[in-house]
This record gives structure tokens, C-alpha cells and sequence, in this order.
């Protein structure tokens, strides 16, 4: 018997009670699939900043271990920091979209991005209590409420920056019997007629040669906060604090090149001219003891000139005849003389500059040679390590233990393979750079206040390599100068653990009228022992 297949299509259900439920249905499917695909979008962003995280800590280690250098360390690194910033952020933007608990550790398979232990706030700032409005009566039954305890959390907040008016009076007295007039002297300024305060002026300098932000851009911050300073005002400032603070860098410069070892370095400098811009240089010459136990104090001071001549650190170092840490700079050369009056200085060359060479070509991997090498001098910068900050001595006994067998087989190894290569191949020019140097570069050896990089004068000009993306330009030769004399002062105070905006606020508002055999207390170091004893004291 035939079926009609009509009789087996079951009609659908117009109920209305029955639409209502299916539509839920569907509406919380696709909730639940929403927070699904959120959820997982949150975890794989941590995942991401998990692994730039990892990659962040391994290149710091490697940077910890064998040394700055110019091999895209510090560009990777800076690299490295924004990616995780990033990666960070998008996580913890996920993880609120998906409205997930992230206050101790997200994990995901097969990583575990872990949350940062939550540090308390500084003690040393005031704390202003809210105190939330608390029932009156119990909101269950109605009873009187007592008192078990309270509940705080902290918030870090910022207040922005306030300004005020000071204004010094000066009463007048007159005398009743010889009608004489009496009034107390006027206060000493900063600067000469000037209406900025020392704080306000330390402000300025720290963040035009600490932040490296122009004086346009502050004019800009200024006039968006209500004051009105112009370009010209602030430069005016600039110029009068660097008369005023023109001493103390003179003492700097004196405790720098009285030093038995320097490091040294220069980097360029746009200045501009009538028509355009000239590369004018920056010279940084710094003292930093402490690797071998030294108890004088690290400074750096700064030079300008418009070109990269070598009558430029001859002249510099006219009156210096100790160690000098830098690169093989030719124009070093005459400092080298034998016949320099008061002394020739003696070089000591860079290991990180002769390294860097070598690993570029080991980086691309088509050189085995350049991979060996060093692997070779990576073993001589990991002792150089565990031997940093002791006494002089110390590290040249232990230099002549472990190290000097370790150089001394590179080199038979250098000139070993350097004789089966070709003039014009990349890695035997990497290898000469080392090998005509070779007494500068093994001078380490014999004298333990020798450092094995010239990394100290790089360090101390890698601000302004930064800055100059902000700056762009000087704005002339002397305005170079005046940078440079700025840069030592800010350099040393960083190098001593100073704030160079609390230094500077105190030193203009007291330089004035400070003794001149007393000066030497007003130096970063002895400034800051100064004001631990005070508070200590207090």
C-alpha cells in the first residue's frame, strides 16, 4: 500500500509559548560562545607576553653576562620591553573583556603567565583616608551595628603639579632717635633678577638634559597648565644656571682627570647652521672606580666641538697621563706618543668593540671561523664577571691564573687561522682589528684597574643618542657646549644614585651664597651624604 509522503512531514510548531524558549535557547548559546571565544583570546594573550616575556629576561641575562655592545643589544632590548609592554596590555584588555579573575596567574597550555607580586606602596608618602559611609542598623534584622574592624585598600594616586607665588618681604624699620632706616638684605636668587625658583628652574634643566624634552615642548606643558613661559624665558633660565653652576662642573672635570683610569668615547651631534646642519661631536670622558674596588667616586664630564678632529681630545687631555679605555680611534694616537709632554697615556683597548666585529659575521651563520672566536672571548668575559668589584690586585691575580691562558691560546689561534685566509675576507679584517691591537688589548692582563670594555663611556652616552631623536639638533656650537657642561652634571649625579632634579633644586637655591672653599660639598656625592645624615638625624 502506497504512502502518502505528505503523512510524514511533521508540521512545525507556531505555538507561541514554544518561540520564547527557543530563542533563549539560541541567545544563550551564543553568549556562552562569545565568553568562550573571549576567554580563549584572553589566555592566548597571555601566552604572548608570557613568551615576550622569556625572551625579554634571556637577552638581559645575556647582556648581564657578557656585556653591552653595539650588536643590536640595546636596540633588541628596547625592541624586546615594547613588545611586552604591548603584549601586556592586550592581555590584560582581553582578560577584562572576558570578565576573567586574573589577580594571581592566567594559565594557559602549555604556559602559566604569572602576575607580578603586588609590592606596597611607598611608605614615605602621605596617606589620605576615605572612609566609606557605613549602614546604621543591621540590613538583616534591623539591630545595632558594633564595630570589628576595618578594611583597607590602597590606591596609588598622582596629584598634578601645583605652583605658587613667593613673595619675600622685606619690612622697613626706621630708628626713633637717629631717624635711621633699617631693613634686612635682600635674599639671594638662583639667577640675577630672575622670578624662577630653584625648584621650578631644576625642573626645567632635568627634563631638557635628564628627559631630554625641548624648551618648546615645555612652553607647550606650561601654557596648557596656566603659566605662561615662552621659549625665550626658559632659555634665558638655561643659559643663567649654567653660569651659576659653571663651578662645580670645573671641580667634576678636575676629579675626573685625576683619575688613574678613564674610559672614553664620543658620539655626534647635529648643530645647526645657515643653510644646514653640520655633525658637530660630543666627547664623554668617564671615572668609575667601583670595578675594582676604588673608593673615589664615579663622574663623567663632557665636551663639545664641531668636528672629530684629533687636536679634540689632545686637547682635552693636555694635562693627563694615566690610563685611557677606548677604542682605536686614531685620533687617540698622539695621546699614545712617547715623546708627550707630561707623559704618554697608556691604551687600553676595548674587548666589546674587537667582539662585536666578530659577531656580526658569526650572527649570520655563514662564518665558523667568526663563531669561534667568540665563543672564545664570551669564556674571557664570564671570569671578567665573577671578578668584578674586587681590589685591583685581586684581578690581576686571577686574570694571571685563569685568563691569561685563555688569551694567550685565542691568539696562537688567530694567527694560526688568519694566515690561511685572504686580506680582503671579512672575518681575517675582524681578526687585524685585534691583532695589530694586540698589546693594548692584553694590557688587562698585568694591571687589575683595567676594565675588559669601554662600556662606562658608552653608557654614559646613550642618553644622548636617545635624545636626539627628541632634539634633533643644537641649536649652535654654543649651545653644544652648554649641553655638554649640563650633561656632566646630570651624568655624575645618575652615577652616584642622586636625583638630579632634587640635586640641582637644592644646589642652585643655596650656590649663591655658599663659601667657594666649601664648594666641593655641594658635589653630588658629598651632597648626598649630607642629606642621609640629615635624615637620619631627623
Amino acid at each position: 500500500m502506497a504512502t502518502d509522503h505528505r503523512d510524514s512531514i511533521r508540521p512545525v510548531s507556531t505555538a507561541p509559548d514554544s518561540l520564547p524558549a527557543e530563542i533563549d535557547a539560541l541567545r544563550a548559546e551564543l553568549t556562552a560562545e562569545r565568553a568562550a571565544r573571549l576567554e580563549y583570546q584572553a589566555r592566548a594573550s597571555g601566552a604572548e607576553a608570557m613568551v615576550a616575556h622569556l625572551k625579554l629576561l634571556i637577552a638581559q641575562m645575556k647582556r648581564d653576562r657578557f656585556g653591552a655592545s653595539a650588536e643590536r643589544g640595546r636596540k633588541l632590548l628596547d625592541q624586546l620591553e615594547m613588545q611586552l609592554e604591548e603584549l601586556e596590555a592586550a592581555a590584560s584588555e582581553d582578560t577584562e573583556a572576558a570578565g576573567l579573575d586574573d589577580t594571581d596567574t592566567t594559565s594557559v597550555r602549555p604556559f602559566t603567565r604569572i602576575k607580578p607580586v603586588r609590592a606596597p606602596l611607598p611608605a614615605h608618602l602621605p596617606r589620605e583616608r576615605v572612609v566609606l559611609v557605613a549602614p546604621t542598623v543591621c540590613p538583616c534584622c534591623g539591630g545595632r551595628l558594633a564595630k570589628l574592624g576595618e578594611s583597607i585598600t590602597e590606591t596609588l594616586e598622582v596629584v598634578p603639579r601645583s605652583y605658587k607665588v613667593i613673595q619675600t618681604v622685606r619690612e622697613k624699620f626706621s630708628c626713633r632717635a637717629c631717624e635711621a632706616i633699617t631693613q634686612p638684605p635682600a635674599p639671594f636668587h638662583p639667577i640675577a633678577r630672575g622670578r624662577a625658583g630653584a625648584n621650578l628652574l631644576a625642573t626645567i634643566l632635568e627634563a631638557k638634559f635628564g628627559q631630554h624634552l625641548p624648551l618648546n615642548r615645555q612652553s607647550e606643558s606650561f601654557g596648557r597648565e596656566g603659566i605662561d613661559l615662552s621659549v625665550s624665558t626658559l632659555a634665558d633660565w638655561v643659559g643663567a644656571c649654567t653660569s651659576t653652576l659653571a663651578p662645580l662642573v670645573a671641580l667634576i672635570r678636575a676629579h675626573v682627570l685625576a683619575a688613574e683610569r678613564i674610559h672614553g668615547d664620543d658620539t655626534t651631534v647635529p648643530v645647526l647652521a645657515r643653510t644646514k646642519t653640520v655633525t658637530g661631536r660630543l666627547w664623554a670622558y668617564v671615572r668609575d672606580d667601583r670595578p675594582f674596588g676604588g673608593a673615589a667616586q664615579p663622574a663623567a664630564i663632557f665636551f663639545y666641538s664641531r668636528d672629530r678632529g684629533g687636536e679634540h681630545p689632545c686637547r682635552h687631555l693636555a694635562d693627563y697621563a694615566g690610563i685611557l679605555q677606548a677604542d682605536a680611534y686614531a685620533g687617540f694616537n698622539d695621546l699614545y706618543a712617547h715623546g708627550r709632554k707630561p707623559g704618554p697615556v697608556r691604551e687600553a683597548a676595548c674587548w666589546a668593540h674587537g667582539r662585536r666585529k666578530l659577531f656580526v659575521l658569526a650572527e649570520l651563520g655563514r662564518a665558523p671561523l667568526a663563531v669561534e672566536a667568540v665563543r672564545r672571548i664570551d669564556a674571557i668575559f664570564a671570569i671578567e664577571h665573577d671578578i668584578n668589584g674586587l681590589a685591583a690586585e685581586q684581578r690581576r691575580e686571577i686574570r694571571q691564573l685563569r685568563v691569561a691562558p685563555l688569551v694567550t691560546a685565542l691568539e696562537a689561534w688567530m694567527r694560526a687561522e688568519r694566515g690561511k685566509l685572504s686580506r680582503h675576507a671579512d672575518v681575517a679584517r675582524a681578526m687585524d682589528y685585534m691583532l695589530k691591537r694586540w698589546e693594548a688589548f692584553t694590557r688587562f692582563l698585568d694591571d687589575g684597574r683595567i676594565c675588559l670594555t669601554n662600556n662606562a663611556a658608552e653608557r654614559a652616552l646613550r642618553g644622548i643618542a636617545i635624545g636626539r631623536k627628541a632634539w634633533l639638533f643644537a641649536g649652535s656650537d654654543r649651545g653644544g657646549e652648554r649641553a655638554a657642561a649640563m650633561y656632566a652634571l646630570i651624568a655624575t649625579a645618575k652615577l652616584n644614585d642622586v636625583d638630579p632634579r632634587a640635586w640641582l633644586a637644592d644646589v642652585l637655591a643655596r650656590i649663591s651664597d655658599h663659601p667657594a672653599t666649601r664648594l666641593h660639598e655641594l658635589l653630588p656625592w658629598n651632597w648626598k651624604k649630607s642629606a642621609q645624615s640629615e635624615a637620619a638625624a631627623a
